[in-house]
């Protein structure tokens, strides 16, 4: 890390958050994040048109593919607003996993023909990597792809895809006898089946694909698929530090703020020494979080020699952190936190999903201790 102020922030970062803040504030209330988590693809069109006119899709995008080449730093200054909003939307997965996995590619034709549709609004794309009940890249790529003539045909099936039944373009890591390589199959392809799952976290859309004989396009050199998408998932990664976050904070606050105001015996509830250490447990856990997603985001800008084993670490305690707290929430909110009708579940929801979702936090502690040597 460089000598100079840890966190310091500029005027224009303010404003990004400022204005992230205020779009969410009018388009993610809970009575609208509880309209998309009930449909299968997840996210309102007007509302992702609006996000990409800010220059919010194009955070990560070059600007020669129009976007503004931000950076991770101003992406997790939006990811932590969008962590507290609850957003239901493919954000993670087009305009943090794809712009990442393209970048990683070198796949200059294919950036330009993909990468200024997603910074404009106009595409939703997603990475198809997992499989075998694994969130992690697998240790042997079952899907295989084979040239035939001049094009390539996959089968396989991967698992956990994000977004997958909203995404126009699907990048599928593939094993081609030769080494594996990413390969983009459209929507629609002949082959090509996507079934949205049923799981803990219905903010968070995740879909299983399966490719029969699927015709696909190579991106980039053959044998460079699994760094090309490790990379990217590291980059998404630190995306999602932010968004865990940024939710862990929003988290805190509603509880503090029913501890304040719900009474019992004559008392407000917060005044109470169980709740109290509850409250404030909860409020070190989650900014130990925002500090650390903010120091690994600063890493990945500086390209510093320890953002991996910084990436590691952090990922293991934010998603813990994040669990805990939205669990302890419920608690402090009592019987009402466990109702239906409340907030305070999904956050929950939303956490134990995003401590699986690129990998457990026990495979992240294991990934530390080896980028340190021990």
């Amino acid at each position: 890390m460089s000598a100079g102020v840890p966190f310091a922030v500029t005027d224009e970062q303010r404003a990004l958050r400022e204005a992230v803040a205020d779009v969410l504030a009018r388009h993610c209330d809970e009575a609208q994040v509880r309209a998309l988590m009930a449909t299968d693809t997840g996210y309102d069109p007007a509302v992702w048109r609006e996000l990409a006119a800010m220059g919010l899709t194009g955070l990560l995008i070059a600007e020669q593919y129009g976007g503004s080449d931000a950076g991770p730093v101003e992406m997790g200054i939006a990811m932590e607003e969008m962590g507290r909003a609850l957003l239901v939307g493919p954000f993670l997965s087009t305009a943090v996993l794809v712009p990442s996995l393209l970048a990683e590619s070198g796949d200059t034709a294919e950036c330009a023909a993909v990468l200024p549709r997603i910074a404009a609004g106009e595409l939703i794309a997603s990475v198809a990597f997992a499989e075998n009940g694994s969130a992690r890249l697998p240790a042997a790529i079952s899907t295989s792809a084979r040239a035939v003539d001049d094009a390539w045909i996959i089968n396989g099936d991967k698992h956990f895809v994000l977004d997958g039944l909203s995404a126009d373009v699907l990048y599928v890591l593939a094993d081609t006898g030769a080494g594996a390589a990413v390969f983009a199959v459209d929507a629609g392809t002949a082959g090509l089946v996507v079934t949205p799952l049923t799981t803990v976290d219905p903010t968070r859309k995740l879909c299983r694909v399966r490719l029969a004989d699927t015709p696909a396009r190579l991106v980039g050199q053959l044998g460079a698929g699994v760094e090309v998408v490790a990379a990217a998932l590291d980059r998404s990664a630190v995306a999602l530090l932010s968004e865990q976050a940024g939710g862990a904070r929003r988290v805190v606050e509603m509880a503090t703020d029913y501890a304040k105001t719900r009474y019992q015996f004559g008392r407000a509830i917060g005044s109470f020494q169980a709740v109290k250490h509850m409250c404030a447990d909860m409020l070190l856990e989650a900014e130990s979080a925002v500090s650390a997603a903010r120091f690994v985001a600063a890493a990945f800008a500086e390209n510093a020699p320890s953002r991996i084993a910084d990436l590691a670490l952090a990922q293991a305690y934010c998603s813990d952190a994040f669990v805990h707290v939205a669990a302890t929430s419920i608690q402090v909110h009592g019987g009402i936190g466990f109702t239906w009708e409340h907030p305070a579940h999904l956050y929950l929801r939303r956490a134990r999903c995003d401590a699986q979702l690129l990998g457990s936090p026990s495979w992240h502690r294991e990934r530390y201790l080896q980028q340190i040597g021990a």
